[in-house]
C-alpha cells in the first residue's frame, strides 16, 4: 500500500503514463496533446479554491497544507489535458484538418472566441455563490461543452463521446486509487461538504467533473485551431508526421 503522504504524487504522476503512451504511439496527435496540456496545466494553480473545502490531500513538501498550492495539481492537469483532447480522435482514428474557409464564415462563428472562453466566465460568475467550488467548475465545463456544440455542430458527436469515454477513463484511475490506497477518498475528500451521492466509493462530483472535462476538452483543440476531425488510414509504424 502507498503511504498517504505519497498517494497524491503517485496518482497524479500515473496520468502521465497513458499521456506518454499516446504521444509516442500517435505522432499526428502530438501537437494537439502538447497544446492542450500546456493550456490545462495552469488550472492546477486554482488548487487553493479546493483545499481544504473540497479535499485536503497530503502533498509533496506539505505544500497544499501550507500554501494551498502543490506540484501534484500541475502534473495532474497536464496529464488529463492532452489525453482528454485527443482520446476520441485516437479511438475513432481521426486526425484534425483545417476547417474550410466557407464554414468559418457561418454566423455562429461570430461568437467563436466567447464560446471558447465561456467556461472561465461561468466559473467566475458562479464561484461567489455559497457552494463548494467543485460545482461551479463542473457547471462551467458543461456550459462550455453545450455552447461548443451550438457553435460547432460538427463537434457534437465528439463532445458526447468525449464525456462518456473520459468518465470511464477517470473511473479506472479512481479504482486504482482505491486499490492502492484503500479508504483514501474517505480520508482526504471533504465528503460532508458534498452531495453525499456516490457510485460505490466514487463521489458523484468526481464523475461529473470527468464528464464535463471530457466533453468540453474533446472539442477544444478543433475549436481553437479552426480544425475538424476526419477519418484517416492506420498510421504506419514509426512514421512521424
Amino acid at each position: 500500500m502507498i503511504p498517504d503522504s505519497r498517494v497524491w504524487l503517485v496518482w497524479s504522476s500515473a496520468f502521465l503514463v497513458p499521456w506518454l503512451g499516446l504521444y509516442m504511439a500517435f505522432p499526428r496527435h502530438r501537437r494537439a496533446m502538447l497544446l492542450a496540456s500546456l493550456l490545462t496545466m495552469p488550472f492546477g494553480l486554482t488548487e487553493p479554491l479546493f483545499v481544504p473545502e473540497y479535499w485536503n490531500p497530503p502533498s509533496l513538501f506539505d505544500l497544499a497544507q501550507r500554501t494551498g498550492f502543490d506540484v501534484e495539481s500541475l502534473i495532474f492537469c497536464f496529464g488529463i489535458g492532452g489525453v482528454g483532447a485527443v482520446l476520441v480522435n485516437v479511438l475513432t482514428r481521426r486526425v484534425v484538418e483545417p476547417l474550410p474557409v466557407a464554414e468559418r464564415r457561418h454566423r455562429r462563428h461570430r461568437f467563436h472566441r466567447w464560446v471558447v472562453v465561456s467556461p472561465f466566465g461561468v466559473f467566475i460568475a458562479l464561484l461567489p455563490l455559497p457552494w463548494n467550488a467543485i460545482y461551479p467548475g463542473i457547471a462551467a465545463m458543461l456550459v462550455g461543452a453545450a455552447l461548443t456544440m451550438w457553435c460547432r455542430p460538427d463537434l457534437t458527436r465528439a463532445i458526447w463521446m468525449g464525456g462518456a469515454v473520459f468518465v470511464a477513463y477517470y473511473a479506472v484511475f479512481l479504482l486504482g486509487l482505491e486499490v492502492t490506497a484503500a479508504g483514501y477518498i474517505e480520508r482526504v475528500w471533504n465528503l460532508e461538504a458534498l452531495s453525499g451521492i456516490r457510485l460505490g466509493f466514487m463521489p458523484i462530483e468526481e464523475l461529473l467533473f470527468a464528464l464535463g472535462f471530457g466533453g468540453y476538452w474533446a472539442g477544444v483543440y478543433e475549436h481553437l485551431s479552426w480544425g475538424r476531425a476526419t477519418r484517416t488510414p492506420a498510421e504506419p509504424a514509426g512514421h512521424v508526421h
